[in-house]
């Protein structure tokens, strides 16, 4: 572990434990300090996935992640699709701290872990003290019988343990020491490097009665979709704590990229919202069913805070451009033949922070997807709002970072269409009681259905 970012943290470790053992003492809160009663290995059974949710505002790869760090917003949030909450306290390479803990804890129901680099007894029970529930212990930094000793601390005052490998050894020793909750680091802690198989390679070896977390590079929904075969859940924090739109950030990752199109009322932009959407469509096409004036678009938009996404075919680009200001759009998705010199003038004439998406329908093969300054691609059944899907084993090996999928998508195939590893899911007919007026209960019954893997 010698001359290793790993190494320089933990020296660093020890220095402050001695520190905050002369500022605070044991003994001063040590007959105060009460077992935990959220219970950390109950929280990530089940049959549905867990995940950890991480409060993170620094680290040692990234610097400072999040500026507006305020502990219990963000556990707001969390709270609402978490299975239990991480909070960093490491204070020189994470910029944490133990205050956090207990203002997470206040805010949410769920376990509160905390996540720190364990040394010594002192930190588990300065953890618990500030409400923490349960606790990381690395045995990259720590040996058997270290370990056992802090475990043993730990269980004494009713806290699980995150037991963290990166490599075979440590896994081997994690089986042996019979680790309850085993967290494969996709992140070697030694050169900050990221490897995903990590996870693919170890996690089979650990036996059912584990509860497998992956942790460190998880980013996509796609990703938690396919690595959700190898492990019962995930700790996620950079992927989150980096966008400035956290509540949209946690349903991207979770969920997906997932998009209401024709919406027509408030009421149904509350529903898709309520239910986890990320994307709100808005048609601006005179011929279909769900098309919208401006005005009705605002009344929408009113209703929910989404990204909305305003639909067109064939419009001039001072059209398109002038309809995404007034709106604010986040998006304009194109359905017509637009072609490069027209997204090449698009692209001039709307503001910088307004993304280009391009919908393509799909036949027998799949058409090329070749224009330039195109943000997101669509992939559809016919020109749209045609309820048909195509045939998705066309996806199968293609590069789907960027992609959304459309055409017919509903609760009774949804996870099919998840499984296809685009960015995202674009639902209409599928949602609906008529055309433009969605039905809650559908969209309920969608998101929940993403949500069981």
């Amino acid at each position: 572990m010698k001359d290793t970012v790993l190494a320089r943290i933990v020296a660093d470790k020890a220095i402050w434990v001695e520190a905050r053992k002369a500022q605070q003492p044991l003994a001063s809160f040590q007959n105060e300090t009460v077992p935990s009663v959220r219970n950390f290995y109950d929280a990530l059974r089940g049959s549905r996935t867990a995940f950890i949710l991480e409060c993170k505002k620094a680290s040692p790869s990234k610097g400072l992640i999040r500026e507006d760090f305020d502990p219990v917003r963000i556990a707001g949030i969390y709270r609402h699709y978490a299975s239990a909450i991480s909070v960093l306290t490491d204070e020189k390479y994470f910029q944490g701290s133990f205050d956090f803990l207990p203002l997470v804890s206040q805010t949410v129901t769920q376990p509160v872990l905390c996540k720190d680099f364990i040394i010594d007894p002192y930190q588990i029970w300065l953890a618990r003290h500030y409400q923490a529930d349960a606790c990381l212990l690395m045995l990259s930094v720590l040996d058997d019988g270290q370990y056992q000793q802090l475990a043993a601390v730990a269980h004494s005052l009713n806290m699980g343990v995150l037991t963290e490998v990166s490599n075979e050894e440590e896994l081997e020793r994690a089986i042996h020491l019979k680790a309850k909750v085993v967290g494969i680091n996709n992140r070697d802690l030694r050169d900050l490097s990221i490897d995903l198989d990590r996870t693919r390679q170890l996690a089979p070896r650990l036996g059912h009665d584990v509860t497998v977390i992956s942790e460190s590079g998880i980013n996509r929904y796609a990703q938690i979709r396919e690595l959700s075969r190898y492990a019962n859940g995930f700790l996620i924090g950079s992927a989150l704590m980096g966008e400035e739109n956290l509540e949209s950030a946690v349903r991207r990752v979770l969920l997906g990229e997932n998009k209401v199109c024709g919406l027509t009322r408030p009421q149904d932009a509350l529903a898709a919202c309520e239910a986890g959407a990320v994307y709100g469509g808005l048609i601006f096409v005179p011929s279909s069913p769900r098309v919208v004036s401006e005005q009705q678009a605002r009344a929408v938009m009113a209703g929910a805070p989404l990204r909305y996404v305003g639909v067109f075919r064939d419009v001039p680009t001072g059209e398109v451009a002038a309809t995404a200001q007034r709106l604010g759009l986040y998006a304009v998705q194109l359905h017509g033949h637009e072609d490069q010199a027209y997204i090449d003038a698009l692209r001039q004439a709307l503001p910088k922070e307004v993304a280009i998406w391009k919908a393509v329908s799909v036949g027998r093969t799949l058409p090329p997807r070749d224009l330039k300054q195109v943000d997101k691609w669509l992939l559809d059944n016919g020109n749209g709002g045609s309820g048909q899907r195509f045939d998705w084993s066309l996806l199968a090996g293609q590069p789907l970072s960027g992609v959304m999928l459309a055409g017919g998508l509903s609760a009774d195939n949804c996870v099919d269409a998840a499984q296809a590893g685009c960015d995202g899911l674009d639902f209409n007919s599928g949602v609906e009681s008529a055309p433009g007026i969605k039905d809650a209960n559908k969209l309920t019954a969608v998101f929940q259905t993403l949500r069981a893997y």
